[in-house]
């Protein structure tokens, strides 16, 4: 089933990028997945759809971390659904355990 905003979003992130349809053309060649600009028209119009492999590829150039919520597959008000800055929080409590009672302690969860 064709998910309706990968073409609203392919399109619009790839104009944030100021990148041009020949732009994503060289850029997924260089990543041994050569299409035609037809092609990702194509995707940008909803007429198709890249496959996974592309997508993911394309999310790389585009900078996209959150994958899920922008193409639309996670409930924005899923409570697992992290912002970048809880992501970073996340992130930083992982590389320093030492410094996880201390954090238990302060957010009262020991």
């Amino acid at each position: 089933m064709k998910n309706p905003n990968i073409s609203r979003v392919l399109k619009a992130y790839r104009k944030l990028n100021h990148l041009s349809v020949n732009d994503i053309v060289l850029k997924l060649e260089s990543h041994n997945l050569p299409v035609a600009a037809k092609t990702v028209y194509g995707w940008e119009s909803g007429q198709t759809q890249p496959d996974a492999d592309t997508l993911l590829v394309l999310c790389k150039i585009y900078h996209i971390d959150d994958i899920l919520g922008t193409f639309g597959y996670r409930d924005a008000a899923d409570p697992l659904s992290l912002s970048e800055e809880e992501r970073n929080l996340v992130m930083h409590y992982r590389v320093y355990p030492d410094m996880q009672r201390a954090i238990k302690k302060l957010l009262e969860m020991d």
